[in-house]
């Protein structure tokens, strides 16, 4: 069933999960799809820590595109299991004590994966030359019942219906609405250390294949293992909005990054400083946006958003799933035959989805608060628990 898509050509802007998830299940019908992703090819690295799926999003997805065998080969098994530590490094909660009998099928069992793999095991379910390498979105305009789109190495395209899934930065969103997130409050510096185990080996003991959380009242400190032998780790802190030009640190130069590190993290053990004194440059640097929890907008006959481009928030541990679920409808929408035309559709797409990330969004500005807060570490070990 191919419904309001049939001989048209959709165009999916952006080549993260949540784009490459809406090209896989739109070709399992038959559909004719292009991803423009700004990647110069699919071997550029994939950052980010590890992320996990759940039940009734991710993973419902997995088994929706079949791919949840290549999952399975692909997932981490251990991977989810975290420590909560204090900022000398003593243990607080160690999830690596408790036996754990969740396995697929489970709806507590939330299996974690690189973003590497996933995004790669993605990629391989597509048809050939699906995804347009290089293709930086530079604008786009109506041509009819169709749009133009242009992109930055001077290539164009033509679609019947374009999908923004670009990321909170979107490029897309502006098409459609004119409401700008707001800022959370809330600003991520993120970076990894390659050879774990060699180059930071205190922290990967403690690691132990998992996940670490440490808090202090005012920010945290979540670091995460990697199939690849390297280890991710993000500093969540509370910072006016525009203090990454404001600081004077040049987070790209070694020296100024561990002195930085030194006084954000005077209080804490020394151990921690195997991270800056080992990270690769440059960091990544985050301020954390959220689009305001009543949005809303007209639906446009063929044009529609999904993920962060349509809901940017803080990290909850959602975002990945919301992306790929929103790819899921979005395509079971699209190709519905029971929707009078394209524009019926999509309403019926967005109007689910804005109500799922307005209530994901809310939880998210709430863990935010608590997560930079005093007693962050206690709450957490009753999460956990």
């Amino acid at each position: 069933m191919k419904g309001n898509l049939e001989n048209k050509r959709v165009a999916i802007v952006g080549g993260g999960p949540g784009g490459l998830t809406l090209a896989r299940l739109l070709q399992l019908k038959g559909i004719d799809v292009k991803v423009y992703e700004r990647d110069i090819n699919r071997d550029v690295r994939v950052q980010g820590a590890t992320l996990d799926l759940h039940f009734e999003s991710g993973l419902k997805v997995m088994n929706a595109a079949d791919l949840m065998d290549a999952f399975k080969a692909n997932y981490r098994p251990g991977a989810d299991k975290g420590r909560i530590v204090d900022t000398q490094a003593k243990i607080i909660h160690d999830d690596h004590e408790k036996e754990s009998n969740e396995d697929f099928g489970d709806e507590r069992f939330r299996p974690e994966i690189d973003r590497g793999p996933l995004r790669n095991l993605l990629l391989n379910s597509l048809q050939p030359d699906t995804v347009v390498w290089d293709s930086q979105f530079k604008s786009m305009l109506q041509a009819g019942d169709k749009w133009k789109l242009e992109f930055k190495n001077g290539t164009i395209a033509t679609a019947d219906i374009v999908i923004g899934a670009d990321g909170a930065n979107s490029k897309i969103r502006p098409y459609i609405t004119p409401t700008k997130p707001f800022y959370s409050g809330v600003t991520i510096i993120q970076g990894n250390v390659p050879d774990s185990e060699t180059s930071a080996p205190g922290i990967h003991q403690l690691l132990k294949g998992g996940k670490i959380y440490a808090y202090d009242g005012e920010k945290f400190l979540h670091v995460s293992s990697k199939g690849d032998g390297s280890l991710d780790f993000y500093v969540s802190c509370k910072k006016d909005e525009h203090w990454i030009q404001t600081s004077g640190i040049n987070f790209s130069d070694k020296t100024q990054v561990i002195a930085w590190f030194k006084e954000e993290f005077s209080k804490w053990d020394s151990l921690w400083l195997e991270l800056p004194e080992n990270v690769s440059l440059p960091l990544l640097l985050r301020p954390q946006y959220c689009m305001p929890l009543d949005q809303s907008w007209n639906t446009l006959p063929n044009l529609t958003i999904l993920g962060d481009a349509a809901h940017p928030m803080p990290p909850s541990g959602e975002g990945v799933n919301l992306a790929m679920l929103d790819a899921l409808e979005l395509s079971e929408c699209l190709t519905n035959e029971n929707f009078k035309d394209m524009q019926t559709a999509i309403a019926t797409y967005e109007k689910q989805m804005l109500v799922r990330a307005a209530n994901e969004a809310r939880d998210s500005l709430e863990m935010t608060e608590w997560m930079h807060s005093e007693g962050a570490v206690a709450k957490l070990v009753q999460m956990f628990n």
